[in-house]
Formats: structure tokens, C-alpha cells, sequence
């Protein structure tokens, strides 16, 4: 079985800085990293490939700084990567990204083998959006499967997996056939910890590099900035709330009765949320 996991290199957010003047994100001299929603599919990639076979390809599209990300994959146990750059990729938004990694995930189905499962993180921290993976499920005409929490099964004879989503209220069982895009949640797993042989292979790895020709795409109009009506007009930070939290006397109140001021403070200044919790509780 042949699976693809798609990655982005991001910068750290944790030393992300918005100018002071322009109110755009200063990305110079920002760390990179791999998106950390990334890591969980492709945990969950190589978690299958060891159950039932086959191989693991990563697939970026960015500079060719982005090659380190792909290394870093190739380290924790993928067994091939793609990195898809040219210079008509830059300022892509969902559509355009979407577009390209759509083209280059057709070309390796056929340098390489049709991908039965394509594996995307939930989303991106720097965008937020969780639009390229249902993007790429829509242009390649594959089924869908988002905000997965666990595969309950996959069953290669019959074709089809099953798995646990996690939706509003609750979580939702869904069974479909291959092939299928399957964007996964944060924390339904750890990453493993690479191995000697695999960091010694992933140093020497040649990485498979594709600009637009290569990959199969012919309009261009559809990359970068020509194919993303997108338009950012600003970053900015929150508004920091002016209003402190409301603290509640205790007084000496035992546990029960603390509880209970409490909820009655809250009531009084969210009367909706008493009515609420009355209908929810009658089943309403």
C-alpha cells in the first residue's frame, strides 16, 4: 500500500513577530519547523505501513529550504520525499496550494504508485484555514475523511476503512472505500523517535524535486499569486480584554456551598446558560 503524507515547513510560532508599521508577519530570521498537525499523520502513515506494508512518501511544497523538513520526515522513518518548488509557487493561498499538490500527488501515483490513503494534518498553524486537504480531496475526486481521532479499520480485501471523527456533540463513526484524504487530529498519537539507520539515511536521502513543469502543470495561472483570489490585508494581534476576572468570596464556605455560589454567580451574569442547561438536561 502506497501512502502520501503531505507536510508544510512553518515558521515556530511560539518566535513569530507582527511588524509594528506594515502589521505583516516577520518570517526573517524565524526558525522553521514542521507543521506540528503534520507529525500526527505522519505518525499515523508509517503506524499502517508497519501494520500492513508498503511505503511512505512525504510531500512538501515551499522553497528549497524546505528540504529540511523533508529530511526530518525521512529521520523519523518515511521512506521517500518529494519536495515540489519553483518560484511560480510563491504567495499561493489554499486554492492555488491545493492545485499544485494535487498536481504533484497525480504525478507520483504514477512515477511511484496511486496513493491508497493521503494524509494531511487538521490544519496549519501559520494559516488556521483546514482548506488544503479537503482542496487536494476535491480535485483528485477522493473520498474524505476530516478531523479523524483513530482508524478503527482497514481492510484491504474489502477495500475500506473505518474510522472515529470527532464532531460537535460527539463522535461520529464513518466507513468509506479507497482511495481517501484523511486530515488528523492533534494528539491521537506521538511521534516516534527516528532511528540511527534512518537519520544516517535520511543525511544521504536524494530528494526527489519537482518545479511546476516537472510535476505535470501546465497553467500556471493557477499558481501562486495569479491563481490566489486570497488577499491579506493584515495581521494583527487580539485586543488584550480590559475586564479582570470576577472573583467570588469564599469566606470560609465548605466545598459544597463554594460550589454552589459559584454557579449561582455565574447564572446571574449569563442568565442564557441556566435556561440552557435546562433544555439540554430535558433533551430538548
Amino acid at each position: 500500500m502506497h501512502i502520501v503524507v503531505c507536510l508544510k515547513q512553518v515558521p515556530d510560532s511560539a518566535q513569530i513577530r507582527v511588524h509594528p508599521v506594515t502589521n505583516t508577519i516577520m518570517r526573517q530570521g524565524v526558525p522553521t519547523i514542521i507543521n506540528p498537525y503534520d507529525l500526527f499523520a505522519l505518525e499515523e502513515a508509517m503506524r499502517l505501513r508497519d501494520l500492513i506494508g508498503g511505503e511512505v512518501t512525504v510531500l512538501t511544497m515551499g522553497p528549497p529550504m524546505a528540504e529540511d523538513s523533508l529530511r526530518k520526515a525521512l529521520t523519523f522513518g518515511a521512506d521517500r520525499a518529494v519536495l515540489l518548488t519553483d518560484r511560480f509557487f510563491a504567495g499561493s493561498d489554499t486554492l492555488a496550494t491545493s492545485f499544485a499538490l494535487a498536481s504533484a500527488l497525480t504525478k507520483i501515483g504514477q512515477e511511484f504508485g496511486v496513493p491508497s490513503i493521503v494524509f494531511t494534518g487538521k490544519q496549519t498553524i501559520d494559516g488556521d484555514t483546514a482548506q488544503v486537504g479537503p482542496g487536494i480531496a476535491k480535485r483528485l475526486g477522493l473520498n474524505q475523511l476530516t478531523y479523524v481521532a483513530r482508524i478503527v479499520e482497514l481492510d484491504r480485501d474489502a477495500n475500506k476503512i473505518i474510522v472515529e471523527r470527532r464532531a460537535e456533540g460527539g463522535v461520529q463513526v464513518l466507513e468509506t472505500r479507497l482511495p481517501v484524504l484523511i486530515t488528523m487530529l492533534e494528539g491521537v498519537n506521538e511521534i516516534r523517535r527516528g532511528s540511527l539507520e534512518s537519520a544516517y539515511r535520511a543525511a544521504s536521502a536524494k530528494i526527489v524535486t519537482w518545479n511546476a513543469a516537472a510535476a505535470g502543470i501546465t497553467d500556471l495561472t493557477k499558481c501562486g499569486l495569479k491563481g490566489s483570489p486570497t488577499i491579506v490585508k493584515k495581521v494583527f494581534a487580539p485586543t488584550p480584554r480590559a475586564e479582570k476576572a470576577h472573583q467570588v468570596p469564599t469566606d470560609g464556605l465548605a466545598p459544597e456551598a463554594l460550589a454552589d455560589a459559584v454557579i449561582a454567580e455565574i447564572f446571574s451574569r449569563q442568565p442564557s446558560v441556566e435556561s440552557d442547561l435546562v433544555r439540554f438536561s430535558a433533551g430538548q
